[in-house]
């Protein structure tokens, strides 16, 4: 099954509103998601706990790293350029962190709150290669902007 993002945004949204707390959200997002389509293999959230640090948020699928510094793999970067991080073979990506070593591809997308702080990333992985694509990247940007908008 692949997934229907405009069906999905419709979903999330009326599962999130009125909420603002963003654990909550990052719950409701990342279970959503993750079951929305079979190239997810595990879909969850880092959250900024402290300067240039993220620790493991609410997710789907099977145990993440549990901290990750903004200095390594997909995750740290992009918490550290902002910039969505779109990865076809995470071998080929220098620094890459395996916290599951069947994880062939990764898409990464920054989360930030109603005031434009960074809170954390979005990280979706996938056990095929080149799994993910800008339809992807673009629509979940789309999803976590309209989730995290009140947030503070």
């Amino acid at each position: 099954m692949k997934v229907d993002y405009p069906s999905l945004a419709k979903s999330i949204a009326a599962l999130t509103d009125g909420e603002t707390d963003a654990v909550a959200l990052m719950a409701t997002v990342a279970c959503e998601v993750h079951h929305a389509d079979d190239r997810f293999d595990w879909t969850g959230f880092y959250r900024v706990v402290a300067p240039e640090l993220l620790k493991i948020g609410p997710y789907q699928g099977g145990h993440g790293c549990l901290v990750i510094p903004f200095s390594r793999g997909v995750c740290g970067a992009a918490a550290r350029s902002g910039e969505v991080q779109l990865v076809a073979d995470v071998d080929a990506f220098p620094g890459h962190i395996a916290c599951a070593s069947s994880t062939r591809s990764e898409l990464v997308l920054p989360v930030f709150d109603g005031a434009g702080r960074l809170i954390g990333v979005f990280d979706i992985d996938s056990n095929l290669p080149d799994a993910f694509d800008n339809t992807d990247a673009e629509a979940l940007t789309a999803i976590l902007q309209q989730v995290f908008l009140n947030t503070k």
